[in-house]
């Protein structure tokens, strides 16, 4: 496990199953600025690694901001559900799959539940650029939410956010579209949630917008039928040659013959197996490509895609 030692400076329950955590280095040195919308992994004291968005402000060097829903028989979340003030964690880098479009002249982030976490990071940083923005925040109750009182009391979000709590399933198609009146070529949307609620933030935005213009988060990896995968080749750009049984991903093959990935999720959420892709047609099954990078067939996240040719060549990065 790689990372650098951080000590839990401050706990605060936000809601009864949601509690954010402060940390800081052990010696209070800044932190490197982070890009908005990024992620860490955070090893927790049973050894756990899980990802965790950052809810901070990017530019504030002080301190680093999580939030952990602790979910039903989640170790990960459990464990950090325990922690105390002065216990110490294992974070790594902040990576970044929720980039804030540079060309956008609009954004419209949309949270559903625990998914505002990384909107927050992208709303601090609009905010900082005097940007156009709007943060719609979607819970079954205020009770249930995180943050509202800092979203109300903060001159960051109080004008800029909109709460939406307790809207029923069937209502909400209509509320979006109301929400993304006013769309134009350049309007970006960021979405992050639960699956079903991204996937009906993209469905009615995407009536109205390029599909290339929403951005998603996703938590887990998308459960996928392998009943009917097949074997084929990896050959990498060194010549070495891999067999890939049915069974067995691309990354457990090539780290049980000794080549170093680097890996963190091994869900296809995470981006960090993702490697260059030379040759071949990739089955992509991540969550962290974007339709545009799938498309270009360049890259691969050797975790949890496959292939659709006889062999793939890589590259790994």
């Amino acid at each position: 496990m790689t990372g650098v030692v951080v000590r839990v400076a401050e706990i605060c329950e936000e809601t009864t199953t949601i509690r954010s955590l402060r940390l800081t280095h052990e010696d209070d040195r800044p932190f490197t600025p982070f890009e908005a919308g990024a992620h860490v992994d955070i090893t927790g004291p049973t050894g756990v690694l899980r990802q965790y968005s950052l809810c901070s402000a990017p530019g504030d060097p002080s301190s680093l901001l999580v939030a952990v829903k602790r979910e039903p028989q989640g170790t990960g979340s459990t464990a950090l559900h325990e922690v105390k003030v002065g216990d110490r964690l294992l974070v790594g880098k902040p990576r970044n799959l929720l980039k804030i479009a540079e060309e956008a002249d609009r954004h419209l982030l949309v949270a559903g539940g625990i998914g505002v976490t990384p909107l927050l990071s992208m709303a601090y940083d609009l905010f900082s650029r005097g940007a156009e923005f709007e943060l719609h925040y979607f819970a079954r109750s205020r009770e249930e939410a995180a943050f509202v009182h800092f979203l109300e009391e903060r001159a960051e979000f109080r004008d800029f956010v909109r709460f939406h709590f307790g809207t029923r399933r069937e209502s909400r198609p209509q509320l979006l579209s109301e929400i993304f009146v006013g769309t134009t070529a350049r309007t970006h949307v960021y979405t992050c949630g639960p699956v079903p609620f991204m996937e009906q933030v993209e469905k009615t935005f995407t009536t109205v917008a390029s599909p290339e213009n929403v951005h998603i988060e996703h938590f887990h990896g998308t459960e996928i039928d392998t009943s009917a995968d097949t074997a084929f080749q990896v050959e990498l750009d060194t010549g070495e040659k891999f067999d890939i049984p049915a069974d067995t991903s691309i990354l457990t093959v090539l780290e049980a013959n000794g080549i170093d990935v680097f890996k963190s999720c091994e869900e296809g959420v995470c981006g960090s197996c993702v490697s260059g892709l030379l040759e071949g047609v990739p089955d992509h099954r991540d969550n962290c490509l974007s339709k545009a990078e799938k498309e270009s067939g360049t890259q691969i996240a050797l975790c949890v895609s496959r292939s659709k040719s006889p062999k793939l060549i890589i590259e790994l990065l």
